[in-house]
């Protein structure tokens, strides 16, 4: 059963990105195929092709989708990518794919992926997923989603997802990316965590907090 439940996963997140109307936020390839050479010194907008006579099975293949993240820190959850640096053959076709693990109360805070819009479907136990649209007078919608439920967020728009299980249970979810470099942006971490730091003075005033409240999360931000 667990693995009837991967493969129609997999095919599902497969069809999101080939359907027609779906617009990846990558360019498109110019060849069949170009593996990344990840000992590259270039950098261009993506990454160099190597050399396609070297092409392995093993450039497209990745194993441990199945294996849990560790949920044993502050946030309660793990966000694990899989893109062109674990599957090199992934390169040029602008996808993202993550295995997603909330302890009970775990969370992602609120964040957004400036180039890639998100789809998210629950394998296991049950999540709060929300996001704001500014153009609806920056609405919330969220949603309770359960096993086999599926979201979708737009590209850009801030967003979270939580276990709010009282019952213990943990939750798995997978999710796909239109792009091999989504980006992640923790607005948090942005606003309080910049370095050098944002002018405690008009972070006061922007948020309309004092002054020691405004040190006092920046205090927090990462080292």
């Amino acid at each position: 059963m667990a693995n009837m439940l991967f493969l129609i996963t997999s095919l599902m997140m497969v069809s999101f990105f080939m359907f027609d109307k779906i617009v990846a936020y990558d360019p498109h390839p110019l060849q069949d195929i170009c593996v990344a050479d990840l000992n590259s010194t270039v950098r261009v907008n993506g990454l160099p092709c190597k050399d396609p006579s070297t092409v392995k099975a093993d450039d497209f293949f990745f194993s441990g989708m199945d294996k849990p993240g560790n949920t044993t820190n502050p946030i309660g959850a793990t966000f694990a990518p899989v893109n062109v640096r674990q599957v090199p053959g992934a390169n040029t076709l602008g996808l993202t794919v993550a295995r997603l693990d909330f302890a009970a109360g775990g969370y992602l805070p609120p964040h957004y992926h400036p180039r890639a819009s998100e789809f998210l479907m629950i394998l296991e136990g049950s999540m709060e997923v929300g996001m704001v649209v500014p153009s609806l007078g920056y609405r919330l919608l969220n949603k309770t989603l359960n096993k086999g439920d599926a979201f979708v967020v737009p590209v850009g728009l801030v967003h979270y997802q939580r276990n709010k299980a009282s019952d213990g249970k943990k939750t798995v979810a997978f999710a796909a990316l239109n792009s091999q470099n989504p980006g992640l942006t923790v607005l948090a971490n942005s606003v309080f965590g910049a370095n050098p730091e944002i002018s405690g003075d008009l972070l006061a005033e922007a948020f309309r907090l004092d002054a020691k409240t405004v040190e006092g999360l920046q205090a927090l931000r990462p080292q």
